[in-house]
């Protein structure tokens, strides 16, 4: 218990004199960098993404039914990562086609296309959340 409480004491004392601040201002920065990341903030930001859709990119939607029913691109196709099939289903994409990816955060959308690139699929692109999406696309959300 003597030694703990010397610890903390040392501790608070080199903080309250500077000592170590270069590295607490290192490691905070680094949190409040690579937080949103983990979290699936919506980090990517293509700006060819609305001629990706002129020229034709099929925009896939991973999220469940539900969610697809709530809202989604107009023109997306449901394909629910969830569903034990989903690996099934993106073997029959055409390997060759440009796709967009979405889902709700981007946690869904980053490993459906990671899971895409296994196959062989090189040209999609990750635009993380449904409203990023829409956004980056200029594509409208419908319902139903």
């Amino acid at each position: 218990m003597r030694v703990a409480r010397r610890a903390g004491a040392k501790l608070a004392s080199s903080l309250r004199l500077g000592h170590a601040s270069r590295e607490w201002r290192f490691a905070l920065v680094l949190v409040a960098v690579l937080f949103p990341l983990a979290c699936g903030a919506d980090t990517t930001n293509d700006p060819q993404a609305a001629e990706l859709v002129s020229a034709g990119a099929v925009i896939i939607d991973v999220r469940t039914p539900e969610e697809f029913a709530a809202g989604h691109l107009d023109g997306a196709v449901l394909i629910d990562i969830k569903n034990p099939s989903f690996d099934a289903e993106i073997t029959k994409l055409d390997v060759t086609a440009s796709y967009i990816v979405y889902c709700r955060s981007g946690n869904r959308s980053a490993q459906a296309v990671d899971r895409m690139r296994e196959i062989g699929i090189t040209n999609v692109t990750d635009l993380g959340s449904l409203e990023n999406a829409s956004a980056q696309t200029g594509v409208a959300i419908v319902q139903g």
